[in-house]
């Protein structure tokens, strides 16, 4: 059941910057209320209506300021989601304050983003109520989503985080698994001791069993120290075997053994080793068809099997695309390494395509977006050619769309499909040239200014205007 959203408080130093915040708020239908000083602040969260408050919205501050707000927060009894706004000229914010916020947005936010907000707070206040506003604020940031497989993968995470039981965590390349076993032990009693992945696929077999246990001075070729292996400095933490899959087998039971008895030996000594670590393993392939082929141990396939994760791909979860786009750009923005916005066509183009590399594509995707239009809104004809579905009402719709305010264009609201139907093509030709004719129009047919009216490069304007033989009523132009 959706938990309803009702009030937020918008806190900083100018007034002019916290009303326009409050207007979008109130435009999304909610109540947003005012607070200039931390009393203010602090008496909306302790008086008749506090209960309604689900989220702080501050703006930019001085550091020092901000850390004396921050503790004011921390001393609530009620754990209050906050979100930082940014301006994108602002200073990076140190890690220490940086970890006390649920998320950051742009200054001003986008409605999207807001809408972003409302749907994490729903999420948080859904959440069970032991989990603490900055740890699901972590969790909910790295395993971004709101659909229901990542929601159930948040609820085993929470299940399995506090016991010593060995994850399994399966699922294609790019899906998060990584991400999945950092949380568990983040989560865990063992979240003060050391976590350590190893990439069984990306060691070589003859150096794995060094890798793991580790080796004495002169036990092999080049040993010319004695060496920790990954077992050891996992010691009372949680170690992270990825790609089990493709340990050899002739290293299964080599693990197996240490799984078993918790002890082992480096390589080149007979002295046992009793090490206390948590096993966490991940791979993207069928562990049981390699079971059933003889490539995998069965006895080491159920001793790691206890609590088993699995990760859905992305074409799986379509619903969070978005939200994971929002948070990506979100992200370059909190590092200053850009900032760009997508429009709907662009992100309706990303949620049809097949993401064969997961979320580590889509990821990547955003980075080079960000580099290619800093700064500027990525349309659907700015994608790279395999991202773009073959449907030509797409690119009409592109170009129909009315940028002016940052909102994809929506048809007349009083508009009906006709009982008979009607040529989509031809209507959207149509509503084109319309737009084009107005936007000229308002510009005094300077190309130019119409142009960046219509958030086109000039060219594409004039490629339009030869296509559509648009020219100054009464007048011929020369493009």
């Amino acid at each position: 059941m959706s938990v309803a959203v009702q009030r937020m408080v918008v806190f900083g130093e100018n007034i002019q910057d916290l009303r326009k915040v409050a207007s979008l708020v109130n435009f999304l239908e909610y109540q947003a209320d005012i607070a200039v000083y931390e009393t203010q602040l602090l008496e909306l969260l302790n008086g008749q209506r506090a209960a309604e408050t689900i989220a702080i919205l501050i703006a930019e501050l001085s550091n020092t300021r901000l850390t004396a707000v921050l503790e004011r927060l921390a001393d609530q009894p009620k754990p209050i989601p906050t979100y930082l706004l940014q301006s994108s000229q602002g200073a990076a914010l140190p890690v220490r304050l940086e970890k006390h916020f649920f998320g950051m947005l742009n200054f001003p936010p986008t409605y999207s983003e807001l809408l972003g907000v409302v749907q994490e707070v729903e999420l948080f206040l859904q959440s069970s109520q032991n989990v603490r506003v900055d740890q699901f604020g972590a969790l909910y940031k790295h395993l971004a989503g709101n659909s229901q497989r990542i929601n159930q993968v948040r609820e085993m995470i929470k299940q399995v985080a506090a016991t010593d039981a060995t994850v399994l965590i399966l699922g294609e390349s790019g899906t998060g698994k990584e991400v999945v076993a950092r949380n568990t032990h983040r989560f865990s009693t063992r979240a003060d001791k050391p976590f350590v992945p190893v990439n069984c696929g990306a060691i070589p077999p003859e150096l794995l069993e060094s890798e793991l246990f580790g080796h004495e001075k002169g036990s092999f070729t080049g040993a010319i120290s004695a060496r920790q292996g990954r077992f050891e400095i996992a010691d009372g933490g949680t170690l992270f075997l990825d790609e089990i899959g493709d340990m050899p087998l002739s290293m299964q039971v080599k693990l197996l053994r240490v799984i078993q008895e918790r002890t082992f030996e480096r390589v080149g000594s007979s002295r046992s080793i009793s090490v206390d670590v948590r096993i966490i393993a991940a791979t993207h392939h069928n562990l049981e068809q390699l079971v059933k082929e003889g490539k995998f141990r069965m006895d080491l396939y159920y001793r790691l099997n206890v609590f088993p994760i699995d990760m859905p791909p992305l074409r799986e979860r379509v619903v969070d695309i978005p939200i994971l786009i929002r948070e990506f750009i979100n992200k370059l923005v909190r590092e200053k390494r850009g900032a760009l916005k997508l429009n709907e066509c662009a992100v309706a183009a990303l949620s049809k395509y097949y993401w064969p590399g997961n979320v580590r594509e889509l990821s990547n995707l955003i980075e080079r977006l960000s580099i290619l239009y800093p700064r500027q809104t990525v349309k659907w004809s700015d994608l790279p050619e395999r991202f773009r579905p073959n449907q030509d009402w797409i690119a009409e719709l592109e170009s129909a769309a009315s940028l002016n305010d940052g909102n994809a264009f929506k048809p007349p609201g009083d508009f009906s499909l006709p009982p008979a139907g009607l040529d989509l093509k031809t209507y959207l030709t149509e509503l084109e040239v319309s737009l084009l004719t107005q936007a000229l129009d308002q510009c005094g047919w300077v190309v130019a200014r119409a142009a960046k009216l219509l958030e086109l490069q000039r060219t594409t304007l004039v490629e339009k205007m030869r296509k559509f033989n648009l020219s100054r009523p009464h007048e011929t132009t020369n493009l």
